[in-house]
């Protein structure tokens, strides 16, 4: 038994061209490879529960490397192939696998960011890192001898008697001396090219390098671990894991060792096939919003990160595994876009989200509370990105208030129904800027809800125009109407003219009015409008040019004499105080306003103890 031929088709012009779209993951050749013998020990376990072989002790794929010798092998014991199956499956099937790859996605312009998980190379994939590949194999079928395969990638091929004893397969890989492959005879390096892509596959496999000694004499196979875990928690059903599972898992997936708020268990079997485990993270701050990820896998094995086409957008921002046996994860990602399978995913994954936090406000509002802080970003982003998502949560989207209280939206009107400005919701942007302004609503019992992350400009505009007649305004520019009274505003003016004058530069515009707080001399107000343009703009790192208006209080003293006093050095000097105070309070003191504000008072405290 002894042959040499031609594969018949050519492959010597496919390598470089496929290799433009593995030139940033050629890992997954493992991958391919590992999964190959996940499909031999499967077929063998059918045959073996039809009595057709016998089954052995324990199936197991081993992935050995050789520094000397530069090659990966791996070794499966599944259901092994004839002298003729060979021929099909590596001579014709593997190659013409390629060549239909290649066909389907020469045309694509750019092809890294086309193709989803590289499925469909198989064995071709070997090539990428290797000159030299061969195959030990041995069929389940007695009466067949072993076989034996070799090529270099090329179009030709050697076939012999193989030496192989029992069923499966050996594949031999023989590094090619390319720079960026050099690493790949590094157990470190073929246990993380593992860890990514077959950490949950349903076969157990084990690493372990040839030619060097163990650390205890007569270490047998007993000891060794396994480096998958081969039944991920997502395969379990929700109501036979613990919370400590759970954790566990996500410890395991992440590294993260900050305990997750919260998580949805996902199992559809109907229109779309999907396990999967959803993880609501704790942020220690609103950048970690940025850090979010879903691995998509397909039968356990891992394809990719954050695959917006399956998952929706906002999901992003949370962390978890999502496992999806029938997606057709060899097609184009424009494809997928106007794929309905994809959409069921996607409209699937949402609907458990939404019911999960409704399911949690009902059954528990106060801790549904606390996780608000949390997870009040992810909810309003998928409010944001996807209009059914929020017509399922709008009733438990809460606003946090000034004195740490929380309500929906029609809870919050209802309070405020018999206050003077009820149509108008004041909220806080800035907590540490806006301080003052607070402390000026709690002691006149007005109340404003928090709203200071970094979507909050383009949600407070987003339920403005979904609930009609309700109106959003920045605590800093409702602070007038809030403490305005009727009061003597008259005799004023000249004031009023003296300030503008002295702040022309300033780019402030002044106003006189009689506020209930005789002890405030003055505040600032903003521009609605030219607030929230700031706050967006501030989210993409703009600036964004904005004015101010400095409100004088005709109800404090210092306000009432400044407009009489006749000496007018020390008029300029207390108004110019008047204003940088007012700026210091809203957080709006510039840098060289800030120099002189400080020089001002030094020489305050100098006169004062001379």
């Amino acid at each position: 038994m002894k042959e040499k031929g031609n594969i018949s088709i050519n492959t010597e012009n496919i390598l470089p061209i496929i290799k433009k779209w593995l030139y940033s993951d050629k890992d997954i050749f493992l991958r391919e490879v590992v999964s190959n013998a996940i499909d031999a020990v499967t077929k063998h376990k059918k045959v073996s529960s039809l009595g057709e072989s016998e089954q052995p002790e324990k199936y197991r794929i081993d992935v050995k490397v050789n520094k000397k010798n530069k090659t990966v092998t791996v070794s499966d014991n599944g259901i092994g192939m004839t002298f003729d199956e060979v021929k099909q499956y590596i001579n014709q099937i593997a190659f013409s696998g390629a060549i239909d790859f290649f066909e389907k996605y020469k045309d694509k312009t750019d092809a890294s960011d086309q193709i989803i998980g590289h499925f469909g190379l198989g064995f071709y994939s070997v090539f990428m890192v290797s000159e030299l590949v061969e195959i030990q194999t041995k069929s389940y079928i007695e009466s067949e001898q072993p076989v034996y395969w070799k090529s270099d990638g090329t179009s030709g091929y050697e076939m012999s008697e193989g030496t192989r004893q029992s069923h499966g397969t050996d594949i031999i890989m023989h590094i090619n001396s390319d720079k960026e492959n050099k690493d790949l005879v590094n157990v470190w390096k073929m246990r993380e090219i593992l860890d990514k892509y077959c950490k949950f596959l349903p076969v157990e496999i084990y690493l372990s390098e040839e030619g060097v000694k163990k650390d205890k004499e007569g270490e047998d196979a007993s000891e060794e671990k396994p480096v998958n875990n081969t039944s991920p928690l997502w395969l379990k059903d929700a109501k036979d894991c613990t919370d400590e599972e759970y954790r566990s898992f996500y410890r395991e997936v992440f590294r993260d060792f900050k305990e997750p708020l919260f998580w949805i268990h996902l199992k559809m079997d109907y229109p779309v096939n999907l396990r999967g485990i959803l993880y609501f993270p704790k942020l220690t701050n609103e950048y970690n919003t940025l850090e979010g990820k879903i691995q998509l896998y397909c039968n356990q094995v891992y394809v990719a990160d954050n695959i917006k086409e399956v998952i929706p957008e906002y999901l992003l921002l949370l962390k978890g595994v999502i496992d999806c046996p029938d997606l057709p994860l060899n097609v184009s990602r424009s494809f997928l876009q106007n794929d309905g399978y994809s959409g069921k995913i996607a409209g699937h994954i949402s609907k458990k989200v939404s019911d999960k936090l409704k399911q949690l406000y009902k059954s528990d509002a106060e801790q549904y509370y606390k996780y608000w802080d949390d997870i009040n970003i992810f909810v309003k982003y998928g409010c944001l990105k996807e209009e059914k998502f929020y017509d399922k949560v709008k009733d438990i989207i809460v606003y946090k208030d000034i004195y740490d209280k929380h309500h929906t939206l029609e809870q919050y009107r209802k309070i405020n129904e018999e206050k003077k400005h009820k149509d108008v919701i004041y909220y806080v942007s800035d907590m540490q800027k806006q301080a003052q302004y607070i402390n000026i609503f709690k002691e006149h019992q007005q109340n404003a809800v928090i709203l200071d992350n970094i979507l909050d400009s383009h949600f407070l505009t987003f339920i403005e125009s979904n609930n009609p007649g309700t109106s959003f305004m920045s605590i800093d520019s409702g602070i007038k109407d809030v403490l305005a009274e009727e009061g003597a505003t008259e005799g004023f003016d000249d004031i009023k003219k003296f300030f503008l004058e002295l702040l022309k530069d300033k780019k402030v515009s002044v106003e006189v009015e009689a506020l209930k707080s005789s002890d405030v001399s003055a505040v600032i107000i903003s521009d609605e409008y030219e607030s929230r343009m700031k706050n967006m703009q501030t989210m993409y790192g703009m600036e964004f040019p904005s004015s101010n208006t400095l409100v004088l209080n005709t109800q404090h003293p210092v306000i009432s004499k400044l407009a009489t006093m006749e000496d007018e050095q020390k008029k300029s000097d207390i108004a110019i105080y008047i204003y940088q105070l007012a700026m210091l309070s809203a957080g709006k003191l510039e840098k060289e306003d800030m120099t002189d504000f400080l020089k001002r008072n030094n020489e305050m405290l100098n006169k004062n103890v001379e």
